[in-house]
């Protein structure tokens, strides 16, 4: 993972993303969390997006469609709601067949045992 990080934050993803996928280092907030699951998702890290994903609603598995090619993320927002919770609204483009494809959510983050989880989302 020595090239751009696909997230779009750091032109190194080692800097970036990498090191919070498969490391065991907690990421700092909820943002970067969501960020490091862009890139999961890009890098077709399913292991990851399990690990970050809470628990109390987590899927007992995840496929990801190898046909989706990520184009880009968009943070729109980040919001602190308090100190062990958190809100990301982002627009991911991607696109499957030819199609073009916006994936436009508000998630919400938990931290619990100093790491940040991925709980939900709402569709906008």
């Amino acid at each position: 993972m020595k090239d751009a990080c696909p997230c779009g934050r750091s032109a190194s993803c080692q800097a970036c993303c990498a090191r919070y996928i498969g490391t065991g280092v907690p990421a700092p907030d909820a943002e970067s969390l969501m960020r490091s699951r862009y890139t999961a998702f890009v890098r077709g890290d399913a292991a990851h997006l399990l690990a970050t994903w809470h628990p109390g609603t987590r899927p007992a598995s995840i496929e990801l469609d190898e046909g989706v090619k990520w184009l880009g993320l968009e943070v729109k927002r980040h919001t602190a709601v308090d100190d062990s919770h958190a809100e990301v609204e982002f627009v991911a483009r991607s696109r499957l067949q030819g199609r073009g494809q916006r994936l436009h959510e508000r998630s919400r983050f938990v931290r619990e045992g100093g790491h940040w989880f991925y709980v939900d989302g709402d569709l906008l």
